[in-house]
């Protein structure tokens, strides 16, 4: 099966090098995907650039691909599967949820200059890179790539109730499979709520588990497009 493999903000598609890597031996072709506006030098990219770009991994896949998004890009894995809901066989969700329609898509931190720069380690403090050391710490930062304000500034837009019936699996890092569930329960995850298939699998990891836990990462991907 095809796994698309989408990062978050500022990452680009090396990120999952090591994923990939991993992925392969385990039976599944990954195509790890540079977004618009994060690894091609545009600026002036937007959420709909980057929305594309996805489609049409998903369009070129031969068969039934699984989207995995991690961080913000969960909201962009969950768009494939309301444009999309016919052609795929599972969404992944890493480290993230699905934005609502009609709310921006990552407008969390301060925009200078048409872009969003990384804003350092203070805001992830915590269990979100404890188990990043210096080296990593430094070298995510060395590579981190500006969002366009197009892009964390965009407006989700979802439309087609189909997307409730794409199978999901939440990978739970920083948080535990029970966290995720009693905020799905009390109404804090409304896309997720509604959708008929959800399952959770734990990494335990920091926010970055690709980076951290790669080869376990791989595993938990392999079984959930396995099961798909």
């Amino acid at each position: 099966m095809d796994i698309l493999l989408i990062g978050g903000l500022w990452l680009n598609g090396s990120v999952w090098g090591r994923v990939a890597s991993a992925l392969e031996p385990l039976g599944h072709r990954p195509v790890p995907l540079t977004l618009p506006g994060q690894g091609d030098g545009s600026v002036s990219a937007t959420l709909n650039d980057q929305l594309a770009t996805v489609l049409a991994a998903v369009d070129a896949a031969p068969g039934k691909p699984m989207v995995v998004g991690h961080s913000a890009a969960c909201t962009l894995a969950w768009l494939a599967a309301d444009r999309r809901p016919e052609r795929l066989a599972k969404v992944a969700l890493i480290g993230g949820f699905p934005t609502t329609d009609g709310q921006p898509y990552a407008d969390f931190f301060e925009v200078r200059d048409d872009v969003m720069p990384f804003p350092g380690w203070e805001p992830f403090e915590g269990p979100d890179a404890a188990d990043l050391d210096d080296g990593a710490r430094r070298e995510l930062a060395a590579a981190a790539i500006p969002v366009p304000a197009g892009v964390a500034k965009g407006v989700v837009r979802l439309a087609d109730e189909r997307r409730f019936d794409v199978p999901v699996v939440v990978v739970c890092p920083e948080f535990t499979p029970a966290q995720a569930q009693e905020w799905i329960n009390v109404g804090d995850v409304p896309e997720l709520a509604r959708a008929k298939h959800v399952d959770f699998a734990d990494i335990d990891s920091g926010h970055w588990p690709m980076v951290t836990q790669p080869g376990k990462l791989a595993r938990i991907l392999a079984a959930a497009a396995n099961a798909a």
